[in-house]
């Protein structure tokens, strides 16, 4: 005591010392495991599976987890899974060794949120809460209310209840198949297997009214399979879970539901959304996809700092229908809001773009096939006006030709009936004598029928001329019997005028396809054209030559030259024009009206100057294919 109250310096050297070990305690204290934290950090979510990753339930929740925060904070979170596998190592030494592992694991990034994934899950972080997450906020999903509260969780673990109604799958199955008499339910032999065959015996004997029910539990896998095969066609079969059978075995439930469904002999239904696809008709349930996103949305709130309660993640029916199809059961039975899996679309919903599409094509083809055969019959009926129109033109042509040949007609029609005469004069005069020759007599009999004959000739051509048509008179013949029957007509006129007509045709006959008469009224127009163009010629220079070539085979020409004035070079593409003519009386139709003609009947005309003098006109029909 006199030591250390004689020596005031040393004890204020001791007091300073304490301060200062304090302070560096304080420090070292405060540079512990968040001293190495940055002050703005994403937050960590630390995502608990009670099983192994193969589990369904837990996987399908847990990627519905993941997917919605990445989305919900854009991606800016640090995720951390552990799976803890407690139904294969439930001992409390693998789950105190599985409690020291990560909390060491964790000791330098302390999770904010734990989301526990079902009842397994949620106990563990619940114990262990503060060896691996002291200060986090614990989310759980995938128990009831009832389980949570038999757990006596802390009230600030929050949680995202799945209630599971068997009842309401039994409702289900029952709408489906009303004549259904024996209900079988299945069950495994693991503790979470024994809990829920108790709750089916706690819930279903009110709506299994007037069923017999028939629980089959502590089998093996093979005596399921046996046992469902063998039910009445009239049954449901309800199957529960089958985490391990009674030989221990372990399964996942999904794929015990598979064996167990493709062996049975009536309908299978179960209580979760991953029976639906692996051979169970359907049944009410909460989807695991909606749990993680409940789930999910409670931790987006907890980081965000917001208060977080308890949610209901409520229920739904699902169905296959690829199992309606195979057990007979009608789609219109289902409960209203049951959505269905594996559904092939209609034709219209899985090609509605295509189908409008096809039918907007339809519509339009038929309007574009509608106003097409509008068009046709439009056309049809202009060409039929046409027609007549041109039938009209030709016939008054044909008159105006008669007219022009007219006197040169009745000359040469005077010749035969003055010879006719003149025969029967001589006949009376040979009858009056007392011997007449009556060899003379049969002679002068034949030149009086060969007269009469060629008087007939020269009407009938006349009359062919004169003769008004209603219709085209489309027929197959020698363009060179044309040109003779033209020549013939042209005879007496041309006599009349001085001109020298001739022509050249090849050997072989030259078919066209066309009306006889019209073509004949375009070589009679360009004839008598050609013999006016030579007036002012000398008589022994009017020359009116016809020749026709074939060519290529395919066609056939005719040229009809003349040694008259010829035609102006510039007026060679008018003088087809209507009304377009050079003589004081003319009409100008005359060549228009062989132009029209001539393209009806698919060919074209034109006119040229001879090099020697005069004009010559051609024109080109297609030769007529014969088989």
């Amino acid at each position: 005591m006199v030591r250390a109250s004689g020596n005031p310096s040393g004890q204020a050297i001791r007091t300073a010392s304490g301060f200062i070990c304090l302070l560096l305690f304080a420090i070292l204290m405060n540079a512990g495991p968040c001293s190495a934290e940055p002050l703005a950090r994403v937050p960590r979510i630390l995502i608990l599976y009670p099983y192994d990753e193969r589990i369904p339930a837990t996987a399908v929740g847990g990627e519905a987890v993941r997917k919605r925060l990445l989305q919900a904070t854009d991606g800016k979170v640090d995720l951390f899974s552990e799976f803890l596998d407690l139904s294969r190592f439930p001992e409390k030494v693998h789950i105190d060794r599985t409690a020291r592992y990560l909390s060491e694991k964790y000791a330098t990034r302390r999770p904010d949120v734990v989301i526990a994934l079902g009842e397994e899950a949620t106990d563990f972080i619940a114990r262990n809460r503060n060896e691996i997450a002291r200060n986090a906020k614990i989310v759980f999903c995938g128990l009831g209310g009832t389980d949570a509260a038999g757990m006596s969780l802390p009230s600030d673990v929050v949680g995202a209840f799945s209630e599971f109604d068997i009842a309401k799958t039994l409702t289900m199955a029952r709408g489906l198949q009303p004549n259904a008499r024996d209900l079988f339910v299945v069950g495994g032999s693991s503790d979470f297997d024994r809990s829920w065959l108790a709750t089916a015996r706690r819930d279903l004997p009110g709506p299994a009214t007037g069923l017999r029910t028939t629980y089959l539990e502590d089998l093996t896998i093979d005596e399921f399979e046996d046992r469902v095969s063998r039910v009445p066609e009239a049954s449901i079969i309800l199957v529960l879970t089958v985490f391990s059978d009674s030989s221990g075995r372990n399964f996942i439930p999904q794929n015990a539901l598979q064996r167990i469904a493709a062996k049975a002999s009536a309908p299978v239904y179960g209580p979760y959304s991953t029976y639906v696809g692996q051979g169970a008709v359907g049944g009410n349930t909460v989807t695991f996809e909606s749990v993680g996103m409940a789930a999910a949305e409670l931790a987006v709130d907890a980081i965000a700092g917001k208060q977080i309660a308890n949610v209901n993640v409520p229920q739904t029916y699902i169905a296959d229908a690829r199992q309606l199809k195979r057990w007979g059961l009608a789609e219109s039975n289902l409960p209203a809001g049951t959505v269905e899996s594996f559904k092939e679309p209609s034709i219209w919903k899985q090609y509605w773009p295509a189908i409008i599409g096809i039918i907007a094509a339809f519509a339009l083809q038929g309007a574009i096939i509608t106003g097409l055969l509008l068009e046709r019959r439009r056309r049809r009926y202009a060409e039929h006006n046409a027609r007549l129109r041109l039938l009209e033109l030709v016939h008054l042509n044909q008159s105006a030709t008669a007219g022009a040949l007219s006197a040169s007609i009745a000359h040469e029609l005077n010749q035969p009936l003055g010879a006719i005469r003149s025969n029967v004069e001589t006949a009376e005069v040979l009858l009056q004598r007392e011997h007449p020759d009556i060899n003379l007599i049969q002679q002068i009999l034949v030149d009086i029928r060969d007269d009469d004959q060629r008087a007939s000739d020269i009407i009938i051509r006349l009359r062919g001329l004169l003769k008004k048509r209603s219709e085209i008179d489309l027929q197959e013949f020698d363009l060179n019997d044309v040109i003779k029957s033209a020549i013939q007509i042209l005879h007496a006129e041309a006599e009349q005028k001085n001109v020298l007509v001739s022509s050249t045709e090849p050997a072989r006959e030259l078919p066209v396809r066309a009306d006889k008469v019209h073509v004949q009224q375009v070589i009679l127009n360009l004839a008598t054209n050609a013999m006016d163009a030579m007036l002012d010629a000398t008589t022994t220079e009017r020359k009116l030559v016809f020749e026709t070539t074939l060519i290529e085979n395919s066609k056939v020409e005719l040229s009809i030259s003349d040694t008259g004035r010829g035609i102006p070079s510039d007026q060679l593409d008018s003088v087809f024009r209507a009304f377009y003519t050079t003589k004081p009386s003319g009409t100008g139709l005359g060549l228009s009206i062989a132009r029209a003609i001539v393209e009806t009947y698919g060919g074209n005309i034109w006119a040229d100057n001879r090099a020697e003098g005069g004009a010559v006109f051609r024109f080109v029909l297609p030769l007529a294919q014969r088989g």
